[in-house]
């Protein structure tokens, strides 16, 4: 006769060794666990200890995926107490390696799969999971067309939403039995996926056009219908799509798209951060971004709302944007323009004493001598010593944000942008560095990560029932981020440390929730906003009472 499964198997309720005798004797498990009881610290320090064993930051997040479907407390409180350390591995660059290797490597998955060849089973796949309308807060989405930065991963990318929901717990206290991971399954273009016999995901192209539009369409009707007060977060989703999606669906649902409005949002912090030292307006910034896609033009959309904001019209703040993509300046003269870059495009008349044929980069830095010049391109060192020191000739402090990871992608060192600018340079980066010393300052580099903002703009919205999310809530989060640093020290970051980030996330879901309300889109008010996010804010702690009724 087999073994019949236990709580043991349940990662909701199991407490492994933390079990008292009377409870195991209760729940019939006498004799299933050793005779030690530890309390949750003493398993966080012996799964720590067990972590640091691991050979790699791979094994670290295989390992770590084990405690996650054996025990939700334990692997929320080791992840809570060790967050900066392990954010690389439980998310980004970590995450990318784990998702070139699920399929090879599936064991299981906390995710819903709904496949573009079987829309008819969508409700069907949301209605097994047994929740009701007022069960869910969060659902992360991706179809894995755009994997952080190694492209299109079809199914195997599921693990991108888990892993976001991670983040959205540990750093937000998030409860993370009221979120959902999906992966839409609308085929991949990646024919090493296409011809491994392992791969489990739909072994066909990617499906575009109205049958992809349609489908889409179907996610958002029946989640939102389901789960009508949970925010739909998107994810690694192609750069036309992902801009597409967002703008067609952003009055209707309650829609975020973090690779566009996130990043967005972190790159306004550090700005926010650096006009303080500045003293420049925000109308008068001159930005050039190098690297117009998804991310990229999403920078440049809050940034030109923020110039209207400040009160330039529309016009005046377009004519303040420049993007430089792989073919150089964006010319209203380029063939096939993607829209999100087509309403940047600058008149090839303006610019075509430039150069006689295309605009590189530095050639743009030397016209414009942008306020701020930030590179999502992922071309390593792209940012050169011409471009830095011709940026820093241009103004007296220049914002420079090279954001792209990993650091084998980031298109200047700190290292080398600090001394080239002569310590003028206001830089932020997309991974972290160490400090950075030159004539006699030491410059702490700021880290521009999502997470410093995307949970607390979650709690935000859950805590106020935000219809949508606004553009005023997206600036009061990168407000409340920018706020939590002191920049008046020579050589101080533009952004605070991810230490901290539950408290820093806690402040950010306040800023949030007052902005939605300012708004009108907030449906919960609260006597005491403050006391609200503290209290919605999941702890990873067992339980008290009885176990038997706890889930």
């Amino acid at each position: 006769m087999p073994v019949r499964p236990t709580i043991l198997q349940d990662r909701y309720r199991n407490r492994g060794t933390a079990f008292s005798l009377e409870e195991r004797a209760k729940l019939g498990i006498t004799g299933r666990l050793p005779a030690a009881v530890e309390t949750l610290d003493e398993q966080v320090a012996r799964t720590y200890a067990q972590l640091q064993d691991q050979s790699s930051d791979l094994h670290k997040y295989i390992y770590l995926d084990r405690i996650h479907n054996q025990d939700q407390v334990l692997y929320y409180k080791l992840l809570g107490d060790h967050l900066a350390e392990l954010l690389p591995v439980v998310y980004d660059p970590t995450v990318g390696d784990a998702i070139q290797q699920w399929s090879s490597d599936f064991r299981d998955s906390r995710a819903v799969f709904l496949s573009i060849d079987r829309p008819g089973d969508v409700r069907a796949s949301f209605e097994s999971l047994g929740l009701g309308g007022d069960d869910v807060d969060l659902v992360v989405v991706s179809d894995a067309q755009a994997i952080l930065g190694i492209g299109d991963w079809g199914v195997n990318g599921t693990d991108i939403s888990i892993g976001k929901l991670a983040v959205y717990t540990a750093a937000a206290g998030i409860d993370p039995d009221r979120v959902i991971a999906v992966n839409l399954d609308v085929g991949t273009d990646n024919e090493q996926l296409l011809n491994s016999p392992r791969y489990l995901g739909n072994r066909h192209a990617r499906v575009t056009g109205k049958r992809y539009d349609d489908f889409i369409d179907l996610y958002l009707g029946t989640a939102s219908e389901l789960f009508p007060n949970a925010l739909l977060h998107f994810e690694d989703f192609g750069p036309s799509n992902a801009r597409r999606i967002l703008l067609a669906n952003a009055e209707t649902y309650r829609i975020f798209n973090d690779d566009m409005q996130g990043t967005g949002a972190i790159v306004m912090a550090s700005v926010f951060s650096a006009l303080k030292v500045t003293k420049g307006r925000w109308a008068e910034q001159r930005l050039v971004v190098f690297g117009a896609g998804t991310a990229g033009t999403g920078m440049a959309d809050q940034i030109h709302a923020a110039m209207e904001r400040d009160g330039a019209t529309p016009e005046e703040a377009k004519s303040n944007i420049w993007l430089v993509d792989v073919h150089g300046l964006v010319t209203d003269d380029m063939q096939d323009l993607p829209d999100y870059q087509r309403s940047y495009a600058r008149p090839k008349a303006d610019v075509s004493s430039w150069s006689d044929g295309e605009v590189d980069l530095l050639t743009t830095v030397k016209q414009v001598k942008p306020t701020i010049l930030i590179g999502t391109s992922t071309i390593h060192n792209a940012f050169t010593e011409g471009v830095v020191r011709a940026l820093a000739r241009g103004v007296e402090r220049p914002i420079l944000l090279p954001l792209s990871n990993p650091t084998s992608r980031i298109e200047v060192e700190p290292s080398d942008a600090v001394p080239w600018s002569e310590g003028r340079a206001l830089i932020a980066v997309g991974v972290p560095v160490s400090p950075v010393e030159y004539d006699g300052v030491s410059y702490t580099i700021g880290q521009a990560n999502n997470a410093l903002l995307y949970p607390g703009l979650g709690l935000g919205a859950i805590v106020s029932g935000a219809r949508h999310v606004t553009d005023n809530m997206l600036l009061a989060a990168a407000q409340a981020v920018a706020d939590q640093v002191d920049v008046t020290r020579p050589g101080a970051s533009l952004l605070p440390p991810v230490e901290n980030l539950r408290a820093s996330s806690a402040t950010v879901a306040v800023a949030v929730a007052r902005a939605a309300a300012a708004d009108g889109v907030a449906t919960k008010s609260h006597d005491n906003l403050i006391q609200a996010v503290q209290d919605a804010m999941w702890q990873p702690v067992y339980p008290t009472g009885d176990v038997e009724d706890q889930r």
